[in-house]
């Protein structure tokens, strides 16, 4: 589970640095990045992965279950993601 979250942070940061490139120089995409991730994605990830213990048990895959966890994750960072962004005035669109 560990490897889970930390690979899914690592992907968040760079996907992240790749898109914020089309505004930014790679230092200032990449800083930006990292800030906006780590507590969001840590907060996601831990979520998904309680989630996937409570109802299988383990680390499994389950197409029945995959939704709930995808769900649980996007629910437990939203505070933090509204937050944020209502700190620095800004809107996701």
């Amino acid at each position: 589970m560990l490897l889970a979250m930390i690979n899914g942070i690592l992907t968040s940061i760079v996907l992240e640095t790749i898109i914020l490139l089309k505004k930014m120089n790679l230092v200032f995409a990449f800083k930006t990045a990292l800030g906006m991730s780590v507590i969001s994605m840590l907060i996601m990830e831990l979520a998904m992965n309680i989630v996937d213990v409570v109802t299988m048990g383990g680390a499994y895959l389950s197409l029945k279950i995959t939704p709930v966890i995808l769900f649980s994750g996007w629910i437990a960072a939203a505070p933090y993601n509204y937050y944020r962004l209502k700190k620095y005035n800004v809107s996701c669109h």
